[in-house]
């Protein structure tokens, strides 16, 4: 299996895919612990979720679960909310802080993946920056990522349904973070917040740049708004996901049409 999938479009905007894979390496699963080989931290269906709602998009997808590497996670290891309760590069245990291996991954063997799966991802992504960029003179990096909406270990309470990143401003140009905002503010089916538990992982931070004309920002979606339930078997919900993907697909087109007003 490829580490990495990329569909080509021509659209400004390029979808990150980091955590809806789901491939272990057979000699890295038998070393993980039943909660492991369970894989609820999957971002479940997000690639199905988004899946043609906007003609012409790039797609960068990392085929390998989070739990053989962190394709979200500042490659050095460092935390992205310092004080907080995270998953490191490679995690050790599960969004409710149980232990997920049998046999944890050395120092070593977190650096030889990282080499081969994490900089693998974020080659494939820069590159598909680039060329974006290269067509339209700016490319917008949309970070596509869901969660369980009750997990005490990360946040109290439930999480709002639509989490929006852009690292306080950091990422993204205001005009652009302020157009996704006012779809949100729109609707009344779903909740929402920007920059609240989840302002935006080390891929929109990394890549997110607007003084060179590359805007990320990132969407953490509360899984009960399209999932069945945020239990196993995480079964997609055809009739939930309908009505959010036209929420979804107001946020994307008014992202890009706020980028080409700036161009």
């Amino acid at each position: 299996m490829t580490n990495v999938t990329v569909s080509k479009g021509e659209s400004p905007l390029v979808f990150g895919q980091p955590h809806s894979g789901l491939f272990i390496p057979p000699e890295i699963e038998s070393r993980l612990n039943e909660a492991g080989r369970a894989k609820l931290d999957t971002d479940w269906h997000v690639d199905r979720l988004y899946d043609g709602l906007i003609d012409d998009v790039t797609v960068v997808k990392a085929e390998f679960h989070r739990y053989v590497i962190d394709a979200n996670r500042d490659p050095s290891g460092k935390s992205l909310y310092p004080g907080q309760n995270t998953t490191g590069l490679t995690p050790l245990v599960t969004f409710d802080d149980e232990p997920i291996w049998a046999d944890a991954p050395t120092a070593e063997e977190i650096e030889a993946r990282r080499k081969t799966y994490h900089a693998a991802y974020h080659n494939a992504l820069s590159d598909e920056i680039e060329r974006i960029k290269s067509l339209h003179g700016f490319a917008i990096l949309y970070d596509c990522h869901s969660i369980r909406s009750h997990l005490p270990f990360l946040f109290e309470g439930r999480l709002p349904d639509l989490n929006i990143g852009d690292n306080n401003g950091a990422t993204c140009a205001a005009e652009i973070t302020n157009a996704v905002e006012s779809v949100c503010r729109a609707q009344d089916q779903y909740s929402y917040v920007v920059n609240g538990r989840f302002r935006g992982g080390w891929t929109t931070r990394h890549y997110g740049k607007p003084d060179k004309n590359v805007h990320a920002i990132q969407m953490e979606i509360a899984q009960h708004c399209y999932l069945e339930s945020e239990t196993p078997p995480f079964a997609y919900s055809n009739d939930k996901a309908a009505a959010l993907r036209i929420v979804l697909k107001n946020i994307l087109e008014a992202a890009i049409d706020a980028a080409k007003r700036l161009y």
